[in-house]
């Protein structure tokens, strides 16, 4: 059955906001609406009523009888709707859970970890964003992120370490035939190379020059803008990439890659578990991340230190 008559919902909240203040300007004000905007709905709703509910008076407004009997109604039945409203809101959003990461994080990493979550976890809905690059990504779009910063996230986040940056090349066992190589030599060598404005990542040439060897200026190379891809192309022998300890971890302990040389190189950056501040986070956000540090000190062997960095 209809429910009538109903006036528009938005007279009814210009209403309420002008009797709490007695003023359409602080009423305005409050809604970040125009003075002229709310005495229009204050109007609108007068007419649907066929009763005036304030008298104007010099500088000063005032309900009248029948404004003060319909104020109590409104205000009422709009506080019992946003208590209604929350309820559902924390209800079912509690159990919902948006993810957000890179690439290289979904595929090398958490994808092979995220039915265990899961399994332990059968109530909670995941949807993933994979996008990357923090800085691609807005706090409202995500519960809970694992991404690699190198210096600071922004301040519209919090930032834990999770894994320290370690960044070493690696090729397929047979593309050296079981060599290990050093920075110089490896200068010869088909580098894949991941081709992308995100400059969180270390590049070929910086790992060379942290290792005391310069990149040739035409080096055999080829490019990609997408870090998993570049990975499938070195177990597959065709070159040598970079890989992020922790990140690339599962693929040396299965031996479908190796390292190339004994070298590593560091920013001091790391990856990190990323969560919103405009927010509190909910109890399956609490749970994810818990979640991510376990997981994290299983690899490990080790407990991890929640650092945050702003």
């Amino acid at each position: 059955m209809r429910i009538a008559p109903l006036p528009p919902l938005q007279c009814l909240i210009a209403f309420e906001s002008t009797v709490r203040h007695a003023s359409f300007t602080r009423a305005a004000t409050e809604l970040h609406l125009t003075q002229s905007a709310i005495s229009r709905q204050i109007a609108q709703l007068e007419s649907f009523l066929g009763r005036s509910l304030f008298e104007r008076e010099h500088r000063s407004l005032r309900l009248t009888i029948a404004g003060e009997r319909y104020a109590k109604h409104v205000q009422w039945l709009l506080a019992n709707c946003a208590e209604a409203t929350l309820d559902v809101m924390k209800r079912y959003g509690e159990q919902e859970l948006t993810i957000a990461c890179s690439s290289g994080v979904a595929v090398l990493w958490l994808t092979p970890r995220l039915g265990a979550f899961r399994a332990a976890h059968p109530n909670v809905r995941i949807r993933m964003i994979v996008r990357d690059g923090l800085a691609s990504m807005s706090p409202n779009e995500f519960d809970v992120g694992l991404y690699f910063i190198r210096q600071r996230a922004d301040a519209h986040f919090t930032a834990r370490r999770i894994f320290d940056e370690e960044v070493f090349p690696v090729c397929s066992p047979g593309y050296l035939n079981g060599r290990i190589i050093t920075p110089a030599e490896l200068t010869r060598e088909t580098l894949l190379v991941q081709e992308d404005g995100q400059r969180q990542w270390m590049s070929w040439s910086e790992w060379f020059r942290l290792n005391g060897t310069q990149m040739p200026r035409s080096p055999r190379m080829v490019e990609v803008n997408h870090y998993p891809q570049l990975v499938q192309m070195a177990i597959m022998g065709q070159g040598v990439v970079l890989g992020w300890r922790h990140m690339i971890d599962a693929c040396v302990d299965e031996g479908i890659l190796v390292r190339a040389t004994r070298e590593s190189a560091s920013h001091g950056g790391g990856y990190y578990v990323v969560s919103p501040n405009d927010r509190s986070q909910s109890p399956a956000a609490r749970a994810f991340a818990r979640w991510l540090f376990e997981q994290a000190a299983e690899q490990t062997g080790q407990p991890v230190a929640l650092e945050s960095v702003k």
